[in-house]
């Protein structure tokens, strides 16, 4: 009897022990009992015991409220920075319609490069001042400058005409070299063959008009990339709003240069000249 009782005492001292204990380390008695319970519920009916370890209830790692406060926002800017990042290579990429590859210049009219990127120019069939069908065929094995304008310019017109004239005297006169110069109109209602004639003479005879049907005017400004307009029209009196293209076409009938209104005849005859000579040597 003594025995027993000091067997019993024994255990109780114990239990209240490892009671302390666990109090201490910090876990609940509802911990331990759900972990058992837990452990005794996936034991099969053959006796065997599920040997994947499990996990105590309310031990879970959970994300915070703030972590996915912040996730979709970091996500959304990763998806922009990459799409900003592929566009930016694009962009280095591309080389822009009628711009040249290199680091040269542009191609715009008065620049010192070789036109590059669109093709200008094409076929046409149009009347000269002599009432002759003049195509494309009929330039082919010559240097041409080519301008398109209208007779009954105010003011720019005239000024491109007296320059083009003057800049092939000096070409011709000090250099040898013949350039074709070319007027065609924009205006084919009121510049008639005769009337283009006429207006011609004034600036010099060398100079090829062509004049022809509405329809066959405006494809040729198409092809050559030529902007016109009728303006300020007051029945059949009315101005042409145009760019004032000139070109210089090589003997295979290429645009090579295209110049601007802020070309004198010096200039205009150098830069020719430099065209002219490149593909002689």
């Amino acid at each position: 009897m003594f025995v027993a009782r000091r067997l019993l005492l024994s255990c109780k001292q114990s239990a209240n022990q490892a009671a302390s204990f666990l109090r201490g380390s910090g876990l609940s008695r509802r911990r331990v009992q759900s972990f058992n319970y837990s452990q005794s519920t996936r034991q099969g009916t053959h006796g065997r015991t599920d040997l994947k370890p499990q996990i105590p209830v309310g031990t879970a790692q959970t994300h915070s409220p703030s972590s996915a406060r912040y996730a979709a926002p970091a996500l959304a800017l990763g998806f922009a920075g990459f799409l900003a990042f592929l566009h930016y290579n694009d962009e280095r990429r591309a080389v822009p319609k009628g711009q040249p590859s290199n680091s040269n210049g542009g191609c715009g009219c008065g620049s010192n490069t070789t036109v590059r990127g669109p093709i200008i120019g094409g076929p046409f069939t149009l009347m000269s001042t002599q009432n002759k069908v003049v195509t494309e065929k009929d330039l082919r094995d010559k240097w041409v400058l080519l301008y398109f304008g209208y007779s009954f310019s105010p003011d720019v017109g005239p000024e491109q005409l007296k320059m083009i004239s003057k800049a092939v005297d000096k070409l011709e006169a000090n250099h040898g070299k013949k350039i074709l110069p070319v007027f065609v109109t924009l205006d084919p209602l009121r510049d008639t063959p005769s009337h283009l004639n006429a207006y011609l003479k004034e600036f010099d005879e060398r100079i090829l008009g062509l004049t022809g049907s509405a329809s066959a005017m405006r494809q040729m400004a198409q092809e050559y990339r030529v902007y016109f307009k009728k303006v300020q029209e007051d029945g059949d009196d009315y101005l042409v709003d145009t760019s004032h293209n000139m070109y210089l076409l090589n003997p295979k009938l290429e645009v090579v240069r295209c110049f601007g209104v802020e070309y004198n005849p010096d200039e205009l005859a150098q830069e020719v000249l430099k065209e002219v000579t490149s593909v002689s040597q």
